[in-house]
C-alpha cells in the first residue's frame, strides 16, 4: 500500500510531528508484519525519528544544525539562498523505514516520526508512506 501525506510547514526551519498520519495508513493497510518507509519529497527536506516529550528535542536539533551549517556561506547561495537547507537535508536524510509489528509500528515510547523542513515556509510537502507485507 502507498498513500502520499501532504503537510504545510509553517517555519522556515522546524520538525513536524506526522506519527498520527503514518499509523493511521499502517492500520488501513492491514499488514501484520512488515516494513513501512516515510519518504519526503524535496531536496530541502527530511525525515527523523526523535523523541516528541516536548519541543526542547526538536527545537535542539534544529539549532545544533544551524551551529553545524550556517546560512549563508555556501556556494549554492548564489542560486537561490538556500544551501544550508540542502546541506541539512542530506545529512538528515529524506527517509526512515520502521518494522511493522502485530499491526503496529515498531516505534518505542519515546519515539516519532518527523518530517524536518529546512526551507520553509512551504504550502505543502509532500510525504510518501509505503506499507510493505513480510509475506
Amino acid at each position: 500500500m502507498q498513500k502520499i501525506i501532504q503537510k504545510p510547514t509553517q517555519e522556515h526551519e522546524g520538525l513536524y510531528d506526522i506519527t498520527l498520519e503514518v499509523e493511521k495508513i499502517v492500520e488501513e493497510s492491514g499488514v501484520s508484519n512488515g516494513l513501512v518507509n516515510v519518504y519526503v519529497q524535496g531536496a530541502t527536506a527530511g525525515i527523523m525519528i526523535q523523541e516528541n516529550w516536548d519541543q526542547s528535542v526538536q527545537n535542539d536539533v534544529v539549532n545544533l544544525l544551524r551551529k553545524l551549517i550556517p546560512a549563508g556561506i555556501w556556494e549554492h547561495d548564489r542560486q537561490d539562498n538556500n544551501g544550508d537547507s540542502h546541506l541539512k537535508a542530506g545529512i538528515v536524510g529524506p527517509q526512515e523505514t520502521i518494522p511493522v509489528v502485530g499491526g503496529k509500528m515498531g516505534l518505542s515510547t519515546w519515539q516519532n516520526i518527523f518530517l524536518c523542513e529546512f526551507d520553509g515556509p512551504r504550502s505543502v510537502r509532500k510525504i510518501m508512506i509505503t506499507v510493505i507485507a513480510d509475506r
